[in-house]
């Protein structure tokens, strides 16, 4: 499928990983998970569907040299710089403009640069599978089988059996529901019917452009004000909505599917916690990454660390407890209140010399 372009979304963010995520190297750019980063392996895991001049990659202009070092392969080019970060929408938007320069009839899938795949082949397959829907006048989402009641994620609602393509079941999508309270995601989760909303979607990018023009016309006036001179970007940009994708155009639409992505391993990676469904333990549950652990009576706790001066972390009945060191910052935390780091780092940003930590 000559036609068919990748975007990966890399604009920062990751403020639950701190303090080894940070503003100057967010979550997608640190070696959390092994040997590369979380850039590098969502770039990885796209061939051989797509070969690096079709694969786009759209971030702010603090992180592009990092990101472009990162996969050298890439063409300078298909880096698509955002003057500011205005959410998912005016990003996948730009991502539209440069596609559709190369080729009009397009096919655009729009991933993120920070998940968690375990079953790679399969990823690509639903890609295959989400593109032959996409050809028929559909907005694609991927949707996540729900594990638990989660009230930080999106959810999608499957309606009428659309066919199989690819060997999978595709679903027209009767409703998008975003953060539901924990109520309505235990009912959601129970009535077997909804799955996560993943934040990957797969479209013709002129299919994409008429919704923009529909949905979001103020911003889709300013999209062809950028696509009759790049160079007024800057001036234009400021002015755009702040709106992700989710809102602006899938909550609307009327031709959307959803292809229940069961069996991927995937993991939004987002916070500590998170890590243990994703990173090997030891025979005591613990995980350990960058340092050496000397436990008694230890269960269940995750140690991380960044520090160049390797150490020994010594744990004495500390189980279920996240143990990071970056050497600047050092944080412990009990496991089941990992998802309170952001408002640590809010707290950070009140104190007068918090700025070096972030």
């Amino acid at each position: 499928m000559d036609n068919y372009f990748a975007v990966i979304l890399a604009g920062g963010g990751g403020t639950r990983l701190w303090p080894l995520s940070r503003q100057r190297q967010p979550k997608q750019s640190i070696k959390l998970l092994g040997d590369r980063t979380l850039f590098q392996i969502a770039v990885d895991r796209l061939a051989p569907l797509f070969p690096p001049e079709r694969i786009l990659v759209v971030t702010g202009v603090q992180y592009a040299d990092d990101l472009r070092a990162q996969r050298p392969a890439l063409p300078a080019e298909n880096f698509i710089i955002e003057p500011a970060p205005k959410g998912t929408a005016p990003a996948i938007g730009l991502a539209a403009l440069t596609i559709r320069r190369h080729d009009p009839q397009a096919l655009m899938a729009c991933l993120t640069a920070d998940h968690f795949i375990k079953d790679e082949a399969r990823f690509r397959a639903l890609l295959q599978a989400a593109a032959e829907v996409a050809l028929k006048d559909y907005l694609v989402t991927l949707g996540i089988e729900p594990t638990f009641p989660a009230t930080g994620f999106g959810y999608i609602q499957r309606d009428t059996l659309l066919g199989t393509f690819g060997g999978f079941e595709v679903y027209h999508a009767a409703r998008f529901r975003e953060k539901p309270p924990l109520a309505e995601a235990e009912r959601m989760v129970a009535d077997g019917r909804h799955s996560w909303n993943s934040g990957m979607f797969v479209w013709k990018v002129e299919q994409l452009m008429a919704e923009f023009a529909w949905q979001m016309p103020g911003f889709h006036h300013q999209l062809m004000q950028i696509e009759a001179n790049p160079r007024v970007l800057p001036q234009v940009w400021p002015n755009v909505i702040e709106k992700t994708i989710d809102y602006g155009i899938m909550e609307g639409a009327e031709r959307v599917a959803v292809i229940p992505a069961g069996g991927l391993g995937w993991n939004d990676v987002g916070s500590w916690d998170s890590l243990f469904d994703v990173l090997p333990a030891d025979e005591q549950g613990n995980i350990v990454v960058g340092t050496d652990l000397l436990e008694i009576n230890t269960r269940g706790a995750l140690v991380h660390n960044s520090n160049p001066a390797r150490k020994l972390v010594a744990l004495i009945g500390a189980s279920d407890l996240v143990v990071v060191d970056t050497g600047d910052v050092l944080l412990v935390c009990p496991r089941r209140q990992a998802q309170a780091v952001r408002e640590m780092v809010a707290a950070l940003k009140q104190r007068p010399d918090g700025a070096q930590f972030l």
